[in-house]
């Protein structure tokens, strides 16, 4: 049974529904089944609102409404969140949105993300292998502390995904690998190598992949921020 404040919240995002916008997201390749057509800006107004409330992030996630879902994943708690409902959740994951979202705004700041990491690109579902590669990617982006020798640890998992050709998996493994190598010069280097590696492997996808990271990783303006970055820090050290 419903408790109150979950069907409070549940009217909320029913009332900012704007089914008109579905089609745009098909478009993008967000599933609509059981989406209400709201943009993420209004979802996190409404988190902000609530703060952090881990039951109503659980009975907001068993919804199965995909803005329900998103929601869920800015007001659960990273330090109360459980393995074994991250793989619950990981398993659920029928969107590459709701996907990126929970790997962005939760799973990357509990303390099973590099664990999760590992175990999610292994699995041969699709939106479950995408989150070991986008929590890979968030972590790369948000854990400022992580030593360099995790990414490059995480290096034969990325090699491992290059040569599966389904889109949303594809894409998060070219992004994890964009990612680690923005964030510095020496991680940026060991990116480039690792991408030229991955471009010699025989498949098409493979090819598409490094390429792709390539392109970015060797651009002039990555570099020079990347050079700006580490002389910043040069300075603070």
């Amino acid at each position: 049974m419903k408790d109150k404040n979950q069907l409070k919240i549940l009217s909320r995002l029913h009332a900012l529904a704007d089914p008109a916008k579905l089609d745009g997201m098909a478009h993008f390749g967000m599933a609509t089944e059981r989406r209400l057509g709201i943009p993420v800006p209004p979802i996190r107004a409404l988190a902000k609102e609530i703060g952090t409330n881990q039951p109503l992030a659980l009975e907001l996630w068993q919804t199965g409404i995909a803005e329900a879902r998103i929601l869920a994943t800015i007001l659960a708690d990273p330090h109360s969140i459980t393995p074994i409902q991250m793989d619950a959740w990981a398993a659920d994951l029928n969107s590459w949105d709701v996907c990126d979202h929970a790997c962005g705004n939760l799973f990357d700041k509990t303390p099973y993300a590099w664990e999760k990491v590992r175990q999610w690109a292994a699995q041969e579902a699709q939106f479950t292998r995408r989150a070991g590669y986008a929590l890979l990617a968030c972590l790369a982006w948000h854990d400022k502390q992580a030593p360099d020798q995790n990414f490059i640890d995480a290096f034969p998992i990325i090699k491992a995904g290059a040569a599966d050709p389904r889109n949303f998996v594809k894409k998060a493994v070219n992004w994890a690998l964009r990612n680690i190598g923005k964030r510095n010069r020496a991680l940026n280097a060991a990116a480039i190598k690792l991408a030229r590696d991955i471009d010699r492997i025989d498949d098409k996808t493979a090819h598409w992949i490094a390429k792709d990271a390539l392109r970015e990783l060797t651009a002039e303006k990555t570099r020079a921020r990347l050079k700006k970055k580490g002389e910043k820090s040069a300075l603070k050290g």
